[in-house]
């Protein structure tokens, strides 16, 4: 779909208008410039590889960590600022494999907030949280996403690192049909594609070279009937794609109906799955071909649960609300302040980790966060780490699904660890989360390419956005 020559340009140029604003505020957050240099003394360091560094240093300068460990202080920079972090931890910043930005605005939810502005207050929250970087899972208008990740890599806007897929799924169909009729609303709103409809192999195969051509490395398939109301993308048309895919270096993730449906996706060679579907179907057999085809998989269990839970009640979310958002997401009759869970699917799940686990499979954080109303951006991973302990992971193996394991199955090079020459995205936190994997909450501060974040002119920001709303 092309749009009107004029009504683009328009758009585009409101676009541009709208990053430099938000450039503005980012530089404006108390950031040290880029040729500072900092040494972070006396730090635990959780480096995110499954290594635990006691009372090191970690010199970062120019977006880069030049240096972790036992630093001699004669080999520092000029003008290097000391911090001494003595009882708190450093690693590296949170990643989220698995969202859907834009469409969220807390007074509403749907196309008619989809705006680079809005995006831009999405990632903002994502860096608040202490968020490194956030996939938007098959649901952005291709062109202006591609521009605003332009943009932030040549430093014209802030927040966490934006990263897509292009979505495809049998023609106009895909996305729950709530959030289906929003993203072709946002398609016919900016002229740019979103989803991709297959109904052949051949157009499959044409589809997948448009993606080539626009250097996207990701594809999402939609493997769902939603309970017979939408078409369920057949296997001769997914397997078209990943295998055209395959050709030009795409990695194609999946959301996939149910377990029984991952053997055969797994045989065609997805690179991994967004929904776990542990709850029932999952076997031993399926996890041991997981692991030993590189798949990954992301749990995505707080979809479900936290929409029983009075999140608006917690003052680790409530901070970035308005009152009367926060009041919303409290104690309903469909929210409780602590829900009862199910025994049997509580052991159900917990087995299903098990074998993940058993199998070496890597498990990926990722929430779904914006797919439906009320599901927050970056508050919502840190409940989701809760979750991964609670079934069975470690919470050193969690903070590595979040952080090592979710950079490496998205291709971010250099990220998701504590290692010289990675990028500075860091999180310190005040308490130890190894200890409690809650407190990951108790956010000192966040660094993103080296710069602090004004957490606090953030929450100022978000408040006050809601408010207004």
């Amino acid at each position: 779909m092309k749009m009107p020559l004029k009504r683009a340009k328009n758009y585009w140029q409101t676009l541009s208008c709208v990053l430099a604003f938000g450039a503005a505020i980012w530089s404006s957050h108390g950031q040290s410039p880029p040729s500072d240099s900092l040494l972070f003394e006396n730090v635990r360091v959780i480096v995110g590889d499954g290594n635990v560094l006691d009372s090191a240093s970690v010199l970062i300068s120019g977006g880069t960590i030049v240096a972790v460990g036992a630093i001699d202080q004669a080999e520092l920079p000029a003008a290097t600022a000391r911090i001494d972090l003595a009882g708190k931890t450093l690693m590296p910043a949170l990643i989220d494999a698995h969202a859907h930005l834009g469409y969220e605005a807390f007074s509403s939810w749907g196309a008619t907030n989809y705006s680079v502005a809005n995006l831009l207050d999405h990632l903002e929250r994502y860096a608040y949280y202490g968020f490194g970087a956030v996939f938007s899972a098959g649901s952005d208008p291709d062109q202006l996403a591609l521009q605003l990740q332009q943009s932030q890599a040549q430093g014209q806007a802030g927040g966490a690192r934006f990263l897509i897929a292009a979505g495809m799924a049998p023609p106009a169909q895909g996305p729950n049909n709530q959030f289906l009729a929003e993203a072709l609303a946002v398609e016919r709103q900016t002229g740019n594609t979103i989803l991709r409809g297959l109904a052949t192999p051949e157009q499959a195969r044409l589809a997948v070279q448009a993606v080539a051509q626009l250097q996207i490395p990701f594809i999402k398939l939609w493997v769902d009937d939603r309970g017979g109301s939408q078409t369920k993308l057949q296997p001769e048309i997914y397997r078209a794609v990943i295998a055209e895919a395959t050709q030009f270096g795409i990695d194609v993730v999946v959301h996939q109906q149910f377990a029984e449906d991952m053997p055969d996706l797994i045989a065609a060679g997805t690179r991994g799955f967004l929904h776990g579907r542990l709850e029932s179907g999952f076997t031993t057999g399926i996890a041991q071909a997981a692991g030993q085809n590189n798949v990954f998989i992301v749990p995505n269990l707080g979809l479900a649960e936290l929409r029983r839970e009075a999140i608006g009640a917690d003052a680790f979310l409530a901070q970035t609300l308005s009152p009367s958002v926060a009041q919303r997401m409290a104690v309903t009759a469909q929210r409780q302040m602590v829900p009862e869970r199910n025994p049997e699917l509580e052991q159900t799940l917990r087995a299903s980790f098990a074998e993940l686990l058993a199998a070496n499979v890597d498990i990926v954080l990722g929430t779904d966060a914006g797919a439906v109303p009320d599901h927050p951006f970056g508050y919502t991973g840190h409940r989701e780490l809760e979750i991964f302990v609670r079934h069975g992971m470690s919470p050193l193996q969690a903070l590595s699904a979040g952080t090592s394991v979710a950079a490496r199955v998205l291709g971010l090079e250099n990220s998701g660890q504590v290692l010289e020459g990675y990028r500075a995205d860091l999180l310190i936190l005040d308490a130890n989360p190894l200890d409690d994997i809650r407190n990951t909450r108790s956010i000192y501060q966040v660094y993103l390419g080296g710069e602090l974040v004004d957490r606090a002119a953030l929450a100022a920001r978000f408040a006050g956005a809601a408010l207004n709303n």
